[in-house]
């Protein structure tokens, strides 16, 4: 049932702020084509329903009002004459979508002067071209701005995580490169030794008994308690002196290498129980050469597996090989990102994970849920400035039945006069040059707009949280 129709009055519509300007023939121009109507208590239109008028407050009271999840969040509440709602972007034609950006209702019974869409682009088009002009290129040039500079901010990003990226294998690949290149030389060394104990003094019962105690040795390396620093030099100080003992030579240097694999002096023993006193600085160098052989090839391991894991976190990090959007488990979006970032931490800073691994997984955009969390912990690192704890939690909210995800630093806090604007386009606290001001609009729009979830913060200095809301349960847009 459509609002009932009221009678215009062009002295009404001239004791409005909107329209005092206008003459006598366009107030008679705004009669004929608008109407007035009265509105009861609820809603006059929905975000997201096709703008087809414009409205201007006469008498009552409204409330405007955002989607934000599954809530619709109030932005403003007004009894002030004049206010106007809804298509007022109908002049910028089919070039922008034409629905309604939020949602209006009226708490009590309220008048309204309603003008078509088609109409309100008729006047301004023939009333105020050049305004009509100077609108549309501030909305088209704010808008082509924005996407340039998000644009760029993300390549900057990229830029960042790619040099981290670079910068972090290069470690692993730098140590089974130095560990390769060490490993054929004691390879060498054990061929040499191996000839020259197989011509040496040992009969065939002893050399296999030795040939037993180097699988044991490589048994016992392979199980190794780690040693604190002075546990290690204890032990090292112990065995040194019994090389030295045993008329080895140069002792200090097998000394630590035997104490990593694990080895002591009662298990030395064993070697002088099975070889000729002449024969024992032979066995140990031998046994020496089996360990550092031993020893480097878990380094080239643990090297080559530190490259396979950065290399799947990039992959798992840039989404390269999934449908943009499935269901997703946070927890791996999370730990790719660290490990893409961990570049930046530096070792003053303290990451903790406090993840709840029983959450459920729930649908997304993963590449664009990444760049959040990208956005949040770069922001979270450069603002402790090198030293604090930044911490990443998860968690069921149940009051809200969504996901949370928390990202919380030791920082200086923000700032309360700043705290509301820090989502605005190009806002920013950062130096000239260190900051666009899009990341956390374009970490807002992700979250608020495309996941139909909620991005807040809360700080207080020495603890600041932004805290992600995401639905567990949702269809794709």
């Amino acid at each position: 049932m459509s609002a009932p129709q009221l009678p215009c009055s062009v002295e009404e519509l001239r004791s409005l702020f909107l329209f005092e300007k206008l003459t006598d023939e366009q107030l008679d121009w705004l009669c004929r084509r608008g109407r007035v109507q009265m509105e009861e208590p609820g809603f006059v239109y929905k975000e997201g329903e096709a703008a087809t008028c414009f409205y201007v407050l006469l008498e009552g009271t409204v409330v405007m009002s955002r989607r934000v999840g599954a809530d619709d969040v109030e932005v403003s509440r007004t009894s002030d004459r004049g206010v106007y709602a809804g298509a007022f972007q109908s002049y910028l034609g089919d070039r922008v979508p034409q629905v309604y950006n939020g949602s209006l209702r009226v708490t009590e019974p309220s008048r309204f002067f309603v003008l078509s869409a088609d109409s309100f682009a008729e006047l301004m088009r023939e009333w105020f071209p050049m305004a009509v002009h100077m609108l549309e290129g501030l909305f088209f040039g704010s808008r082509n701005t924005k996407q340039a500079i998000g644009q760029r901010e993300r390549l900057l990003a990229l830029g960042s995580l790619s040099a981290g990226l670079t910068h972090e294998l290069n470690n692993p690949a730098a140590a089974a490169l130095r560990a390769t290149s060490t490993l054929r030389e004691r390879v060498a060394g054990m061929r040499h030794k191996l000839g020259f104990i197989a011509s040496g003094p040992l009969d065939r019962a002893t050399l296999a008994t030795l040939m037993e105690l180097q699988e044991r040795a490589v048994e016992q390396s392979a199980k190794a308690v780690q040693l604190t620093p002075l546990e290690t030099a204890d032990r090292e100080d112990a065995l040194t002196d019994w090389l030295d003992d045993h008329n080895v030579t140069a002792g200090w240097d097998l000394a630590p290498n035997f104490v990593q694999a694990g080895l002591d002096t009662d298990w030395l023993e064993r070697v002088v129980a099975v070889v000729t006193p002449d024969a024992l600085d032979s066995a140990m160098r031998w046994l020496n050469y089996t360990i550092e052989t031993e020893l480097l090839m878990n380094e080239i391991q643990d090297s080559t597996t530190r490259v396979s894991t950065l290399v799947n976190a990039a992959r798992q990090y840039s989404q390269l090989d999934r449908a943009p959007y499935q269901v997703v488990d946070v927890h791996e979006l999370l730990e790719s990102t660290l490990h893409m970032l961990t570049g930046k931490f530096g070792p003053g800073i303290k990451v903790v994970k406090d993840f709840d691994r029983t959450l459920p997984k729930i649908p997304g955009y993963p590449g664009e849920l990444n760049q959040v969390w990208t956005n949040l912990i770069d922001n979270a690192v450069s603002a402790m400035e090198g030293a604090g704890t930044l911490t990443v939690r998860t968690a069921l909210d149940r009051d809200r039945d969504q996901l949370l995800v928390e990202f919380r630093d030791t920082g200086p806090g923000i700032a309360p006069e700043i705290r509301e604007r820090i989502f605005e386009p190009f806002f920013t606290t950062k130096a000239v040059g260190e900051g666009t001001g899009l990341g956390l609009d374009i970490s807002w729009r992700i979250v608020v707009n495309k996941h139909h979830g909620d991005l807040q913060v809360e700080s207080v200095p020495g603890d600041t949280r932004f805290l992600v809301r995401l639905p567990l349960t949702a269809a794709p847009p």
